[in-house]
Parts: structure tokens; sequence; C-alpha cells
């Protein structure tokens, strides 16, 4: 395609100036009419415009620019050749391939170095070409590498080594936990030997290779994880785990791979001495959709090793779970493989075609079983009557959040009752002060004990009037997300957190349950403060008092009249 875009321009170019330059322009020492020009350009002129015409066209700077007077002509002849490229484009369209697709390399899968359910294990529990050790537990469809508890470390490594010269490898896992926070992490390895068990994500230190390490718990508290790092190791150096690998790592991206709702996928590919690691975030169930993470060019690995997959918790823990590793040589264009038969001994391969006849039968037979037993399913497919995966994750999605609306919801019946009794409570106190201060004085100072109680009651209803907003928040959050998941859109991430929302309810509800018992009988425990007995009017020795002076009053001015 890039050479027909140049073919274009150029013959674009060499049509406008050929156009352009005068033939007969002796005196303006024109390059055209030099015999050196004509001869350089014979051939040009004499050939097709094509990809073949690169060898004889005479460089640009034999040519000058000048005004023309029939650019008509000139337009013409590069649409007729614009036409002629692509007509020449449309019948060979090899001729214009790019070249970097002739240079992708082939790939064929090696059974040998990878493991994938379902069916993953043997009888025995082991699993072929490859060795488990450490606290690693292999089962039918994936191996879990650690499960979540506190200081594991599993690993898994193939038998035999590995002497590809350019390989491919693509790893599905699960990191998952209950906390929002994980710990350690997980580890693919090429190395010269095997690391059963050490101290770098379960597998051994100072290793002489590669590793790619999904980090999920941040050491030295730069916030920078969970995180993909690319680490090299000549077998001399130790991992710093305080600075997480960050002053050793060759290439590192941050990417969330702990709780998503499909398999995480990695691609790490090694050719031509180039490193490179593709991550598929677990968002979606397209298993190519994968991004770029990181690059290393100049890169030197052994060249005979083994691949491995190891884990490590620590005080936090996750569940490390691989459920597939398929490897694949990569090989130059050009370059011929021996053929897959030559690589498979005769007894392995009968070995293998009886074991494979052996479980056919067995299925076969078991189905019949399972038809005689069940009549009413007959004609219904097997495989509709078993619940994948995905749909048992769904299923548990759906009964906790289903398990958590009802408590919400009971939660939210109690504080309404709650609040109830709370204003009832209020207004018997209420109205009680009401009639209390008609009786009283006007000069009576106010009581202050019932002032305290009346605001701490309103106290108590603003607060449970914040529960219950928050209780309906939560209600209408988990409502939503069941019909976000029910439409596919469900953030997994939320349900996730439900986990923490829940054990906050219980906080909640045994706060609430303390402050019903403390506020069962408010108008039983307050007892109001009885007011002093109001004195009357007026006394008998006040009554007495009052008549002599007012007697001696009366004669003082009868007295003073009858003298005047």
């Amino acid at each position: 395609m890039c050479i027909y875009i140049f073919l274009y321009f150029y013959t674009l170019i060499i049509n406008y100036n050929s156009s352009s330059v005068p033939k007969n322009d002796a005196q303006s020492g024109s390059l055209i009419d030099s015999p050196s020009v004509n001869q350089a350009l014979q051939p040009m002129r004499e050939r097709p415009v094509g990809p073949s015409a690169f060898s004889v066209i005479p460089p640009l700077s034999a040519l000058r620019q000048h005004s023309d007077s029939n650019m008509a002509v000139s337009i013409a002849k590069c649409l007729a050749a614009y036409a002629y490229l692509l007509l020449i484009s449309l019948i060979f369209p090899h001729a214009f391939a790019d070249n970097a697709a002739e240079d992708s390399p082939h790939r064929r899968f090696e059974y040998k170095f990878s493991f994938k359910g379902p069916h993953l294990t043997q009888s025995d529990g082991r699993i072929p070409f490859w060795i488990h050790s450490g606290n690693a537990i292999p089962s039918s469809d994936q191996i879990r590498i650690t499960p979540s508890l506190r200081s594991q470390k599993g690993s898994v490594w193939t038998k035999n080594p590995v002497s590809f010269e350019h390989w491919e490898a693509e790893v599905a896992f699960r990191v998952s936990g209950r906390g929002r926070m994980g710990a350690d992490g997980l580890a693919i390895w090429f190395t010269a030997s095997q690391g059963l068990e050490g101290p770098v994500y379960g597998a051994a230190d100072q290793w002489n290779g590669v590793g790619i390490f999904f980090d999920s718990f941040d050491n030295d508290g730069k916030k920078n994880n969970p995180a993909v790092l690319l680490v090299g190791n000549n077998g001399k150096l130790i991992y710093d785990h305080q600075n997480d690998g960050t002053t050793q790592s060759l290439g590192t991206c941050l990417r969330d791979f702990r709780n998503k709702p499909y398999p995480v996928r990695a691609k790490i590919t090694y050719y031509k001495k180039t490193l490179s690691v593709f991550i598929n975030n677990g968002f979606t169930p397209d298993k190519d959709d994968y991004e770029f993470c990181t690059r290393v060019e100049n890169m030197i690995i052994p060249e005979i090793g083994y691949f491995g997959i190891s884990a490590a918790t620590g005080g936090l823990a996750d569940d490390h779970d691989v459920l597939s590793f398929l490897l694949f040589r990569l090989t130059e264009p050009g370059q011929n493989l021996p053929p897959p038969e030559k690589e498979i001994p005769k007894e392995e391969k009968d070995k293998y075609q009886e074991e494979f006849e052996n479980f056919q039968q067995e299925l076969d037979k078991r189905k019949e079983e399972f038809q005689k037993e069940h009549p009413d399913v007959q004609g219904q497919p097997i495989e509709d009557l078993f619940e994948s995966v995905n749909d048992q994750e769904i299923r548990q999605v759906f009964e906790g959040q289903n398990r958590i609306h009802l408590e919400i919801k009971q939660l939210n019946k109690q504080l309404a009752m709650i609040l109830d009794e709370q204003r009832r409570y209020v207004s018997v106190i209420t109205e009680e002060i009401s009639k209390r201060s008609s009786q009283a004085q006007s000069g009576q100072a106010p009581n202050h004990d019932m002032d305290t109680i009346i605001n701490t009651q309103q106290e108590v209803l603003r607060n449970l009037n914040e529960v219950r907003n928050s209780l309906s928040d939560f209600k209408q959050l988990a409502v939503g997300q069941q019909q976000g998941n029910a439409a596919g859109l469900g953030s997994y991430e939320t349900v996730q957190h439900f986990n923490d929302i829940k054990e906050h309810l219980h906080v909640v509800k045994r706060n609430i349950e303390h402050i019903i018992q403390k506020n069962a009988n408010p108008a039983e425990k307050v007892k109001c403060p009885e007011l002093p007995p109001s004195p009357t009017c007026l006394s008998s020795t006040h009554f007495v008092i009052f008549i002599v002076i007012q007697s001696l009053l009366f004669f003082i001015c009868l007295f003073s009249v009858c003298k005047l």
C-alpha cells in the first residue's frame, strides 16, 4: 500500500514537471534539453508506470519547475497513471502488499509445554508434562497456585526444557479476593533452571532468565499497584522487594488484574531478541482483545530453559488460579520445521490414543446411565443440564445482591418504626412542657432540663433520618446493580464492595438496637421536675397589718381635717 501511494504522488510530480518544462528553451539553460537528461528520461518514457519503474526514475533535482499553460493535459496524464496503478493493484494485489505481513512469524502449538482444561489432570492428580510444588492445587479445569490463605507459596513448572529460538506464550488466570487489596502476586517465568520454591512470588531468587510479575501489593507505598513488571536476571541479582522491583524492572505498566468478570490473559512474545507483553484486562469475553503493556529490545535470555508459573500470599491473601498456559513455537518465514509426527515417539502416541479411547468409552457409558436414570430429559442435550462457570458466577452475584436487598429493606422498616416512636415521644414531651408553662408564673425561670431533653430527642431524630437516607441509597444502588447485571452492563467491582457494605450494615443494625434499648420508654425514664405550689395572693398576717396601717392613716387624716 505504501508503494502504491508513493507511485501515485511520484507520477503526479513527474507529469506536472514534464508538462511544465518547455521543450525548446535553449536560452534559459533548461536541463530537459540536455543530452544527458534526455538519455536518462528516455527509458522511463518508454516503460509503463509501475513497481518496476523505480530502477530507471531519475532524481527530481534534474527537473526544474516552471509555470504551465497546459495544466489540463497534465491532470489528464496524472489521472490516467492513477487508473493504471489502480488496475495493477487489483490484478496483482500481492505486488503491493506490505512488507510487514511477509515478516510475520508462523506459529505452531506445542502440546508438551501447555495445559488447558477440562480434564487438565490425570487420574493420579498429576499434570501431563508439568510438575507442581508447594501449595499448588491442580484440578480438572484449573490450577490453584495459592489458595486464599496467609503465607502460601506454590508453583508449576515444565518437566522438560524448552529449546525454541522464538516463542509465544498465552496465559489465562484469575486473581480474586474479598479485600480491596491483595497480596503478593503471580509470576510467569522462563529460566535456565526450575525455581520450585523461593521468596520471589513463590519461586527461587537469583534466577537466570526473565520473569513477568503481576504485583498486587504496594510495598513501597507509592500507590502504583497493581502493576505488571518485566524483570531480567543473570543469576546474580537479588530481587528488591521493598521497592516492588521498580529499580530492576526493564519495563512496566499499571493494570488492575484483580476481581475481573472474565479471566485475565497475558500474551508474552519473544521474537528476534525482542520480548513483548500484551494484556487482556478481563472486562470482555473476547480472547483477542489485547492491549500493549511493555516491550524490551535486544534482550538475551537462555537458549534452553523452563517455563513456570508461581504465586505467593503474605499478610493479605488472594486466590491465584491459572486456567491455561499455551505455548507456540515461532519460526521466521521460509524456514521449515520437522513434522510433528517425528517428534512424538510411537509408544507414547499409542499410550495417549489408548487413554483417549478408554475415556471416550467411559464417557459414553455414563451418558447411557444418565439417560436411563432420567428418562424425562430424553432428547435434551446433556450439556444444557449443567451450569457453566460464568453462569454459576452470575447466579452467585444475583443471590448475594438479593440477600443484601432484603436486609436493607428490613432495616428500612425498622428505622421507620423507630422514627415514628421518637416522633411520638417528642410530641408527648412537648405537650407536657406547654401545659406546665401555662401554669407557671410569668417570672419563673425556664426549665433547662426539659430543653436539653428536647434537643437530645431532635438530634436522635436527625441521626436516624440520615441513617435511613443512607440505607435508601444502598437499596437503590443494589437495585440498579441488579438491573445493570441483567442487561450485561453491571460493574463487577461494585459487586465486590457489597461485602463491605454488608458489614457496615451489621454495625448500623447493632447501633440501632442499642438506641432502641436506651430509649425504650423515655416517658417513664424522663421525669419532669414538679413545680412548687403557687403561693396565695394574701396571708392573714399581712391582712391584719394592712388593716391596722389603714386605720391609723384614716384617723390621722380625720384628726387633721377636724382640727382645721
